[in-house]
């Protein structure tokens, strides 16, 4: 199938460059485009795109307010690609509390572009490495003042769904896991859509960042 794709930028030539990137790809058509956060919210309403390849820094409405409200006052369930070139862990942190599924800078290349969109399409979770320790740093920080896990949702849960949530939340992926567990990949993705389906998330990104804001997982502890 073909991944429909929306960007939201306020950069002309950054709207044209991805367009051009993305197009040329077999299985990815952009659809349409948007010039700040409002337009990029109005748009997602009308063509419901599978992914939206959103800019955090733009007039108006910014990308992780507009993440927000398409993720938390729509029933889209568009996947949302931050772009920015600020690597920043603010940034970071809150683009993936607001919904988004991935976060890229801009200086990636197409292939990586390309690579990204068919990622979070497929509802996998697209963090760096570098991403991904920044984010343990910022859920340590904040670990003093963590909620404490939501039992009557965390206790709808299976306990071997419960050990792939955890493996989720340390960045693991279906084949890694499947390998921790001595089970079959098909087996971690039928667990990992109970997890979803469940706890009502997204996808894996929003799976991840749930374990560690409900306290099922803590920075560096395993908790199997």
């Amino acid at each position: 199938m073909t991944i429909r794709v929306m960007i939201a930028d306020d950069q002309a030539m950054v709207r044209e460059a991805f367009s051009v990137l993305l197009n040329v790809q077999p299985d990815i058509e952009v659809i349409t485009t948007a010039v700040d956060g409002l337009e990029a919210v109005a748009k997602a309403q009308e063509f419901q795109p599978d992914v939206i390849v959103m800019d955090i820094r733009m007039p108006g409405l910014n990308g992780i307010d507009a993440t927000r409200r398409i993720t938390w006052q729509t029933d889209l369930t568009s996947k949302i690609l931050v772009l920015t070139t600020f690597n920043l862990d603010e940034y970071v942190y809150e683009a993936l509390r607001a919904g988004a599924s991935g976060f890229l800078l801009k200086d990636a290349s197409g292939v990586q572009l390309a690579e990204a969109v068919r990622t979070v399409a497929a509802g996998d979770a697209l963090l760096s490495p570098e991403i991904t320790k920044r984010l343990i740093t910022e859920f340590s920080r904040l670990s003093s003042s963590a909620k404490p896990p939501v039992r009557e949702r965390v206790e709808g849960l299976t306990h071997r769904e419960t050990e792939v949530l955890t493996l989720v939340a340390q960045g693991l992926s279906n084949a890694e896991i499947a390998a921790e567990l001595v089970v079959a990949e098909q087996t971690v993705k039928t667990h990992m859509g109970s997890i979803l389906h469940k706890l009502q998330l997204r996808d894996r990104t929003q799976a991840a960042v749930f374990a560690y804001e409900t306290g099922l997982v803590a920075p560096g502890r395993t908790n199997l």
